[in-house]
């Protein structure tokens, strides 16, 4: 087991048990989206969003999501359909936002700073050990 993550680390630890303190991990994410560990039934992955960046609206149709911010300051959106964003929510370091499946939401860089935060995807999202620099 590895009880440390460094930023320039790559490696996708899912199907094996795995500890790190996620919070630092996050921190040091130089990544837009990084999957650190990929499992049968659960994903987790760091993002760095950048200064006035955002995800994009999205929906996963069949995987529940969580998401907790770490540093950094931003707006979370939910809505019904893509152009419906209507319900907004200020978050911050201390915020965990939890996306039910079928749900449309966008979560939104406003500090000055990059926002660190990791999300928990269930079941998997992405393929194993996506690394992406920048919004696909």
């Amino acid at each position: 087991m590895n009880n440390n993550c460094y930023y320039d680390d790559e490696k996708d630890y899912g199907g094996n048990p795995y500890v790190l303190n996620i919070n630092q991990a996050a921190i040091h994410n130089k990544y837009y989206r990084r999957a650190i560990w990929t499992g049968t039934y659960l994903q987790t992955t760091l993002m760095s969003i950048p200064i006035g960046g955002d995800i994009g609206a999205e929906i996963h149709h069949d995987t529940d999501q969580f998401l907790r911010i770490v540093q950094g300051r931003g707006i979370v959106q939910f809505g019904k359909t893509k152009a419906d964003l209507k319900n907004a929510q200020r978050v911050d370091g201390s915020y965990a936002i939890f996306v039910p499946a079928g749900t449309w939401h966008n979560v939104k860089n406003i500090g000055s700073t990059p926002l660190k935060l990791y999300s928990i995807y269930a079941p998997p999202h992405h393929p194993k050990g996506t690394p992406e620099w920048e919004k696909p």
